[in-house]
């Protein structure tokens, strides 16, 4: 699961693991063995040689939590207040008079033209979402469409022109041979 900060923990679930791995630093000084340490402390053994064996290379900091994985933002908080201000003037204010709406593409389109950074359409969503944005999908239906005519085309003639999915002819259950 994700969450808006980055990484699959929060703070409090970061602080609660460290401190874990601080408690089995203690016990690895002490000289206790590796199921005793995962058994006291409710873990897996494959983790406490872990553990152990960063320990080892470089003592209690080797341990310590280094903050939610994952990659840091390229837009600066003061970058993304910014954005979320054109944002606010909506998309006639930036070129894009034919519906008000943003979609991923256009504010991906919008943080190209005025940070000079480029973002794909995927991380521009989780971008909006971590700023507490949400996307608009335009809902464009054309201004002659006739319901009663889309309904009889799907009832009548989808059927008559639908291929059936099945080849004409004998076939053969086995799928290495042909019948």
């Amino acid at each position: 699961m994700r969450y808006p900060d980055g990484g699959g923990l929060t703070a409090e679930q970061r602080k609660r693991r460290e401190k874990v791995r601080m408690q089995a630093a203690g016990l690895f000084e002490e000289g206790m063995d590796v199921p005793c340490i995962a058994r006291h402390l409710r873990v897996s053994e494959k983790s406490v040689y872990q553990w152990r064996r960063a320990w080892r290379t470089g003592g209690r900091e080797a341990l310590c939590s280094k903050g939610p994985p994952g990659y840091d933002c390229r837009l600066s908080p003061s970058l993304q207040a910014r954005l979320a201000h054109w944002l606010a003037e909506g998309p006639a204010a930036h070129g894009w008079d034919e519906d008000q709406v943003w979609t991923a593409d256009r504010v991906r389109t919008l943080i190209g033209r005025k940070f000079h950074i480029a973002y794909s359409v995927s991380a521009v969503t989780r971008l909006l979402h971590r700023m507490e944005h949400s996307l608009q999908v335009p809902a464009r239906f054309a201004a002659e469409r006739d319901e009663d005519a889309i309904t009889a085309w799907r009832e009548v003639t989808w059927p008559e022109v639908k291929p059936s999915g099945r080849r004409p002819g004998p076939g053969s259950a086995s799928r290495t041979k042909r019948a």
